[in-house]
This record gives C-alpha cells, structure tokens and sequence, in this order.
C-alpha cells in the first residue's frame, strides 16, 4: 500500500538524492568557488541512481521482500558515494583544492538513515503480514 510509512521515509530519500543536490553544494574551493554534484559524472550517476531506486521501491509496495532487497542496494550505493567523499575530503593535502566542505557531502548519510527506517517499517509490514497468516 502506498499509504505506509516507509512510503514516505523513501520519498524523502528519492528528494534528498534527486534535488538537494542542486541545492547544496558539494564543497567549497580555495577561490570560493562552490563544486555541486554536476561536477562529475561519477557523482551524477551515483545520485541519480540511488533516487531512482528510491521511487523505484516505492512503486514495488506490493512486494515488500523485492522493497526490502532495493532499499538495502540503495544503501550500498549511499555508503560508496558516502565513502567517496570521505576519501576524497582526506586524501587531499593541506587544503590543496578543498577548502570547506558543504552539506551536500551528508546527503548520502541521510538517505541512508532515511532507507534503515524504511527496512524497518517494511519489516515490521511483514512479521505483521506472517503473524496473520498463522491465525488462519
């Protein structure tokens, strides 16, 4: 049903990883010059894939196991871009390129905390669905 709550925890993460991106900027340069995810084609693909996947599980609700396995990919997904940003943040010496790092570099750390509360939900939907059909 597309009335549940892990419907909404998974659109707020399809919104964080579709158009906060343009909205935040990845990090800031030396030159005050801000870098957002249009950048790289790396991180274009990476965003918009996990949003993607993100509506693409919302319009899976009526197979909660298939959700459940989506929102775990798209996680993996958040955590390599996630990782990327780290790697990139500390590997760079004595602030050589990067200046100041933006919110737009936690966007993959919400949508991942936003797709655990969802995996939970979905869960939830399903030992309810199981514990139903123990009674019949």
């Amino acid at each position: 049903m597309l009335q549940r709550i892990q419907t909404v925890y998974m659109a707020i993460s399809a919104i964080v990883m579709g158009a906060l991106p343009f909205v935040f900027s990845l990090w800031t340069t030396v030159d005050k010059k801000e870098v957002f995810f249009t950048a790289s084609l790396f991180h274009i693909i990476m965003f918009v894939v996990s949003a993607l996947l993100a509506i693409y599980s919302i319009l899976n609700f009526k197979k909660r196991q298939n959700q459940f396995v989506l929102n775990r990919l798209n996680m993996i997904f958040n955590f390599i871009l996630l990782g990327f940003f780290v790697y990139r943040s500390l590997n760079l010496s004595g602030e050589t390129s990067v200046s100041e790092k933006g919110i737009g570099m936690f966007l993959p750390a919400i949508s991942i905390v936003l797709l655990v509360l969802a995996n939970k939900a979905i869960k939830k939907d399903e030992d309810l669905v199981k514990s139903v059909d123990r009674l019949r």
